[in-house]
């Protein structure tokens, strides 16, 4: 199906993506060791080029920044998304004026708030997640930041709540998905998201490059491996037109046909 059979936000979304992902390739090629220096192929965590880009792009709401201080002092805290990655999908989301939003991973709930806070005041995220423990750490600033009835924190498997959605009629309802979970889901979280976002709708795959693992998975690495194949099905996936970025641990878009 053609892009421009999509709404013009997301035709314009996707173009503008892939010229970004394109530009950095080319910058890639010119500075292998400095762009994409790590094993995953990303941009070094603590890198000076790093923090240059957070202190030319990231508008941290405040309570957002807090969340995530907070967030680095758990003992977790790596798992939290990366915020140049949570700003990128709240982006998104407000690009296509989304109102019902899927979260599949929400530990301490940074991405949750994140979403929450772009979307309309009657407007909803479903977070997924079974670690009720993490989840409160956030919920006291969700509130905070007066979007506390904007998320739906369901603590239970994200597999069963996405059966709950489907078989409540809510197919084709929602309009972004953010999946980021037990790797070993991705293609069953995948594909019931792809039945429950709209034409014209996003999912979002997180940790697509698992710290360069997808170049060679091991044997043993199930996480690596499910990843990987999702990637590959990504590519052939006729349903979705996709970007995959080298943001975070990379993150890849799929556009819903």
């Amino acid at each position: 199906m053609p892009l421009l059979s999509v709404p013009k936000e997301v035709a314009v979304g996707t173009a503008v993506l892939g010229v970004a992902f394109a530009a950095g390739v080319l910058a890639g090629k010119r500075y292998p060791s400095f762009i994409f220096g790590t094993p995953s192929g990303m941009i070094r965590k603590n890198s000076p080029l790093r923090q240059y880009i957070l202190d030319h792009s990231l508008r941290e709401h405040p309570i957002l920044k807090k969340l995530r201080l907070l967030t680095a002092d758990h003992p977790h805290g790596r798992m939290m998304v990366s915020c140049e990655e949570a700003q990128l999908m709240a982006n998104l989301a407000k690009l296509i004026k989304a109102k019902k939003v899927i979260e599949i991973g929400v530990f301490t709930g940074y991405n949750a708030l994140s979403m929450a806070l772009v979307l309309p005041d009657d407007g909803r995220v479903i977070a997924c997640d079974i670690n009720e423990d993490y989840a409160k750490i956030g919920r006291p600033l969700w509130k905070e930041a007066g979007v506390e009835h904007k998320i739906d924190l369901r603590i239970k498997p994200a597999i069963q709540t996405l059966d709950e959605l489907l078989a409540n009629g809510e197919a084709e309802t929602f309009d972004f998905a953010f999946i980021d979970a037990d790797k070993e889901s991705y293609n069953e979280y995948y594909e019931k998201c792809f039945h429950l976002i709209k034409k014209g709708g996003i999912i979002a795959i997180d940790n697509v490059f698992w710290n360069g693992k997808v170049l060679k998975p091991r044997k043993d690495d199930l996480a690596a491996q499910s990843i990987h194949r999702l990637n590959e099905k990504l590519l052939r996936d006729a349903r979705v037109n996709i970007s995959m970025l080298p943001v975070g641990d990379g993150v890849t878009l799929a556009f819903k046909l």
